[in-house]
């Protein structure tokens, strides 16, 4: 399967969509969950600890992170629609580590794992001082596995 990712390509067997810890989850990681359920070609495991959605197709992938960002700009749009000033933008994190064998540290072969950064500004036009916070969804997780070659 080719993975497209934001410029990024990525031949991969497949890739996995984790919500980790669903009762700690924010109602925005539940969201980005819920929304890709509704994907159809997605293979949905639920666990008490993780829920979990396997993508095996590349046009699957392509609607799967066309409903993340949509839900994502959605978040967006709310800060606007509100009477306080606040901006907010998100981003990917892509994190990967391997060994000279092509292993992570935990023996498995090694993967691509995505995660999601939100920032919300609190400071207006006219202030000096910037007021941000950046959180952090590490509840939700993506997985783009390597070859078990």
């Amino acid at each position: 399967m080719r993975v497209e990712f934001y410029g990024l390509t990525l031949d991969s067997p497949g890739v996995t969509v984790y919500l980790r810890s669903p009762w700690r989850c924010s109602l925005l990681e539940h969201k980005l969950f819920d929304a890709l359920r509704t994907v159809p070609g997605i293979t949905v495991e639920q666990q008490s600890h993780e829920w979990r959605a396997h993508i095996q197709e590349q046009r699957t992938w392509r609607q799967v992170l066309h409903v993340i960002a949509r839900v994502l700009k959605g978040w967006q749009e709310e800060a606007a629609d509100a009477t306080r000033e606040e901006r907010r933008r998100w981003r990917w994190m892509l994190e990967a580590d391997v060994d000279a064998a092509g292993y992570d540290m935990h023996g498995m072969r090694a993967c691509f794992w995505a995660y999601i950064r939100l920032t919300i500004d609190y400071s207006g036009p006219g202030d000096y001082t910037k007021d941000s916070e950046d959180v952090d969804l590490l509840g939700f997780e993506v997985c783009i596995w390597g070859h078990d070659d």
